[in-house]
């Protein structure tokens, strides 16, 4: 039992060493002429327990080892022509803000699919005629 408890304690020192809480800037998305960019945090734990007895001849080892994680969305960054606003998710106001911009990212997301099938579709044809 005590090499387990040795290697828990090295593992659980490293882990120390790696792992907390951070916030992390997602990766933008660009929508026609606005960017999204997620906040959200990342949290990592840890907890170990053993124990050991020697009660009235008996003898008994036990262990255990749990771990957590958990991703929660902060904010997101709108950055649209030459504003930058940070819309906090947890406030009710601002999540009925994104909300009411969801119809209009979905119908420019739609209109650049649309552009670009069509750009491929032109190049298909003057490929066509090219020949």
């Amino acid at each position: 039992m005590d090499s387990v408890k040795e290697s828990l304690d090295v593992l659980f020192t490293k882990l120390e060493k790696f792992l907390r809480t951070e916030t992390v800037i997602g990766e933008p998305i660009k929508v026609g002429e606005t960017t999204l960019i997620p906040i959200v945090s990342v949290m990592f734990g840890c907890g170990t327990g053993s124990g050991t007895g020697d009660n009235k001849g008996i003898k008994g080892e036990g262990g255990g080892l749990g771990t957590g994680a958990r991703i929660s969305p902060n904010a997101i960054l709108v950055i649209k022509n030459d504003e930058v606003q940070m819309l906090p998710v947890k406030s009710s106001g601002n999540l009925s803000k994104l909300i009411e911009m969801v119809p209009e990212i979905v119908s420019k997301i739609k209109v650049e699919k649309n552009n670009k099938e069509e750009a491929k579709k032109e190049n298909r044809e003057d490929s066509k005629e090219e020949k």
